[in-house]
């Protein structure tokens, strides 16, 4: 699509349409049933994404959740970065893989906290950002072994990384409006961190 030929708020609705629909691809769900496991919102945390198939035992199937929903974020971001969209509506695209991820159409809206399919969005916003924040992320988890944790702490990181690599700017407030999103997904996870109840990554059903 050429972006001059549609006005920017048109551009922006259509791209997040449609990176919202392609978020909404629920492939905790599609994955294990694809492997006869069973459907990870009914074990663990309860959430489809690739932390809680992981307590299924399957490794495999936890991989291909965990590659699929980053994929989801990244490809329409990158696709409409080559395609030279601005960044309004580049950000706009973003968000609604992200906000699909998170309130799927095709899966009731029952969706995951959204870790992948945002760390897809940045490394397609900008590698350098999404491989600094995903270093976070390792970082976190190989030290802690809490996957809840580290997300917290990417998600804290990730707008001041963006601010630190491209200035403050449109691109900045996307970031930080996941990273609210991604933070408020994860209350629950917060008081059992508290609590000293959460599981640790790998930790089965």
């Amino acid at each position: 699509m050429n972006p001059n030929a549609l006005p920017l708020p048109a551009l922006a609705a259509i791209g997040a349409l449609a990176a919202y629909l392609i978020g909404s691809l629920s492939f905790a769900v599609i994955v294990s049933r694809l492997f006869g496991l069973d459907d990870p919102r009914t074990y663990g945390s309860g959430n489809p994404g690739a932390t809680n198939v992981l307590r299924s035992g399957h490794k495999g199937a936890a991989i291909l959740t965990l590659v699929f929903d980053a994929l989801k974020g990244y490809v329409p971001v990158a696709a409409v970065v080559a395609l030279g969209w601005p960044a309004p509506a580049v950000a706009a695209v973003g968000l609604g893989a992200f906000i699909g991820h998170l309130w799927p159409v095709f899966f009731r809206f029952e969706g995951g906290k959204g870790v992948a399919t945002a760390a897809g969005v940045l490394l397609g916003f900008a590698p350098a950002l999404g491989g600094a924040v995903l270093l976070v992320w390792l970082t976190m988890a190989a030290v802690f072994r809490y996957s809840s944790l580290a997300a917290l702490t990417a998600s804290l990181a990730a707008p001041l990384l963006e601010a630190w690599f491209h200035g403050l700017g449109m691109m900045t407030g996307a970031v930080a409006l996941m990273s609210a999103l991604l933070i408020w997904r994860h209350a629950a996870n917060i008081r059992k961190l508290l609590a000293g109840q959460e599981s640790k990554i790998g930790q089965k059903a």
